[in-house]
């Protein structure tokens, strides 16, 4: 089944689901791109990892049922036998707080590089997906991508940045991004005062978007339309999903309006 969206499930962001499409995309990225470079590139992944609090990149936990149950005595009846047996003060009506127990968990994180062989393998392009921890400041995600982001940016290699999360803080840029629930960033090398920037969103398909390479080749090209609707289709996530249940952040008003037109053709 096809996703109910043209562009970007944002459901996906809202379900808990991103860190395995996260995974997804960026193997299917990698995987398009190993079939479509010159034979003087190698494509590979690579990986990330940092602690994170649960449930803050999109994880939900899933209910402990203990191996022992806890049962609470009942009381006596009034009237039993006379003598010195104590009575149980009344249980306090008093209703208990309900918090969330801190937990934290290693969080992996995978990205994409394509590196010119020879007699030294070089850096050449970066791609990264955004998680929603590079998009909260003052974490070890926001800082950790921070300080790769800048190195990129400094070097010779080019840069794909592809923000597909529409919560969280945008990239530190000298101008306003675009006002889109999705932006896609390519930054050539050495010339970070020129970067592309492409607007993404749910209501209509996402453009293909070029990786560039080194001089003199050309860029290739990812569809990444094509390969989200690949994804959705294959690891079936519309079985995962609850159409039905509020996004967060929520829809403006007119977005709102179309996703409830909408709504009533999406079978669950």
């Amino acid at each position: 089944m096809p996703s109910p969206f043209p562009g970007m499930d944002p459901f996906i962001e809202a379900c808990g689901l991103w860190e395995v499409f996260h995974t997804n995309l960026t193997s299917h990225i990698a995987i398009q791109l190993a079939d479509t470079v010159p034979e003087r590139y190698v494509v590979r992944t690579g990986e990330r990892s940092y602690l994170v609090l649960v449930q803050s990149e999109g994880k939900k936990e899933h209910p402990f049922l203990p191996d022992v149950s806890v049962t609470t005595p009942r009381s006596r009846k009034k009237g039993g036998k006379k003598g010195g047996t104590a009575v149980a003060e009344p249980a306090s009506e008093t209703k208990p707080h309900v918090l969330r127990a801190f937990i934290e968990e290693e969080h992996r994180e995978a990205f994409v590089e394509i590196y010119e062989t020879g007699p030294e393998m070089r850096l050449v392009t970066s791609i990264e997906v955004l998680s929603p921890s590079n998009k909260r400041p003052n974490s070890e995600g926001w800082d950790l991508y921070q300080r790769k982001r800048q190195s990129l940016l400094l070097g010779r290699v080019n840069l794909v940045e592809i923000d597909l999360l529409r919560g969280g803080q945008r990239m530190p840029m000298l101008d306003p991004w675009p006002n889109s629930p999705y932006v896609l960033m390519v930054a050539r090398a050495r010339k970070t005062d020129a970067c592309l920037v492409w607007e993404g969103h749910f209501q209509e398909p996402l453009p293909a978007i070029p990786v560039p390479l080194a001089k003199p080749d050309p860029d290739l090209s990812v569809s990444l339309q094509s390969l989200l609707d690949t994804i959705y289709r294959r690891f079936r996530y519309e079985q995962s999903i609850n159409y039905t249940m509020e996004l967060t952040p929520p829809m403006t008003p007119d977005e709102a309006a179309w996703w409830r037109q909408r709504l009533p053709t999406v079978s669950r």
